[in-house]
Formats: C-alpha cells, structure tokens, sequence
C-alpha cells in the first residue's frame, strides 16, 4: 500500500496506472452538492474519489436502487448491498428512473464501444443491427441516463475504430442526431423539444480529455502524460479539433493516490 504523504506532490509517472489517472481525472468533473448517477467500475471510483477530496455533499445515485449511499467498503457492482449503507433510500431501478424522468440527477457517468464526433455513442452491436459481427450489451439504461441527465461524462478506451465517423448504431444520442421521421441531422436540442436538458459533457480515455463545443462537436482538451497531440489524432477516426487543446492532464497527486489505494479500494476490487 501507498504510503501517506501529508503534501499534495504532483505523482512521478512511474508511481500511478491508467487507471489511476482515469480515476482522478473523473472526480474532477464532479461539483460539490451534485447527485451523480453512476455505474459499476470506473464511475465508482471516481464518484468517490470526488466525495474524498473536491466535492464531499455530492450525492451518488446507483442504478439498482440506492440513494446517497456512503458505503464503508468499495462495491463490487451497483447491485452490491454495500451500495445500501448510510443510504438515504434503498429502493429499486423503477424509482431511481423515476428520479432520473423528474430531473433530480446532475450529470452521469457512462461507458461506451463507439463514439462519433457528436457524442452519439453506440453499446449495442457492431456492424449491421441485424446480422452484427458482434452483440454488445445493449443500452442497459445507457439512453435513458444519457437523454435525461443535463451532464453525462462518458469513460471508455481510446482506439480509432471505436472513435468512428458514423458509429454502427445509436444507443445513447449525441449533439446532433437523426429527427424522426425526416432521417435529417437536427440539433439535440431541436430533437428533444421540451425534454431537452443537455447532453454529453466530456469523454476520458486512456489517452486524453475530450470536451464538446458550441456546436456540439469533439475537441481535443488535454492529453495525458506519455501521450502527445499526434498519438491522440492517431488513434481518432475522425478530423479532431487540437487548436483548444490545453496541453496535459493533470497527473494525481500522491494524496489522491493514498486515497484511491488506502481509502477507497483499499481490497483492490477496481485497482488491483
């Protein structure tokens, strides 16, 4: 185990994985007093990443039926009854929708295998929908979350034929989708009408930070240690924006590590 430093040193590269990274860097988009919906894995870690250091009142909603859990040892999915403990509701997925359909959620963390320029984002097949060369696990509330959250951060792998021109299916709705039952492109906002909230906020990936602009499409906005703008645009299927890039990610700290390592997951569920 790491450990504890009482300064808040900038971490060498060699001392932290990816994963450690991909975990701090989403406890940063969280605001304090926020109510996140998060999901199993990554989302956990950096949810509670957030509660530990700039956002201690942000409250984590988790699919099966908890509200504002405060667990004492790090869940294992959001099914876990640990997700329970200190919660102030243990109920179960229709109400938490329910909440999601009121507007009472923030933003969201979400995952993906596709991702176009728009934030449209595909988790159910590659290839053609009905002779797919391969069966993703489908929505999974992925749509929902994404549509009704007025923020929605999405942490995924980087690779070109998963940041595509045209992703091969639409499960979660981007900046700009297809109106119904034209086939034209249309703003979200325009699609949506009166249920419009937002949209997709940022993209992390093992490689850099991704944002999206006025007009709803991805930009470069750091790359993290060890990669560069090049590598970034190489591993992009699309042309990327790089003009707005601020150049690196902030690496962890050696508190945030400590945290992550002795604190959080201290059983290794996520980080080991």
């Amino acid at each position: 185990m790491l450990q504890w430093k009482e300064n808040y040193e900038i971490a060498k590269p060699e001392d932290y994985k990816t994963i450690d990274l991909l975990a701090v860097a989403g406890a940063r988009e969280v605001s304090d007093m926020e109510v996140v919906f998060a999901g199993t894995g990554l989302p956990m870690l950096a949810v509670t990443m957030a509660q530990h250091t700039g956002a201690p009142g942000a409250s984590i909603i988790y699919e099966a039926g908890s509200m504002d859990g405060r667990p004492a040892h790090l869940p294992a999915s959001v099914g876990d009854a640990r997700c329970e403990h200190k919660a102030s509701v243990a109920s179960g997925l229709f109400d938490v929708f329910n909440q999601l359909q009121k507007g009472s959620m923030d933003m969201a963390f979400l995952g993906g295998a596709e991702i176009d320029r728009y934030g449209n984002v595909n988790t159910t097949a590659i290839g053609d929908y009905l002779n797919p060369t391969m069966r993703l696990a489908g929505s999974g509330g992925n749509s929902d979350i994404n549509s009704l959250c007025p923020r929605t951060v999405f942490i995924m792998v980087q690779e070109k034929r998963r940041f595509k021109e045209n992703v091969d299916y639409i499960t979660s709705p981007g900046w700009r989708v297809k109106d119904w039952p034209s086939g034209k492109w249309v703003s979200r906002q325009k699609a949506y009408g009166s249920m419009y909230r937002g949209g997709p906020s940022a993209v992390i990936t093992n490689m850099a930070v991704f944002r999206f602009d006025e007009n709803g499409i991805m930009y470069l906005d750091t790359f993290h240690p060890g990669a560069d703008i090049e590598k970034v645009k190489e591993n992009v299927g699309f042309d990327l924006n790089t003009a707005w890039c601020r150049g690196e990610t902030a690496p962890p700290t050696y508190h945030e590590l400590y945290l992550l390592y002795n604190v959080i997951d201290p059983e290794g569920i996520f980080i080991a």
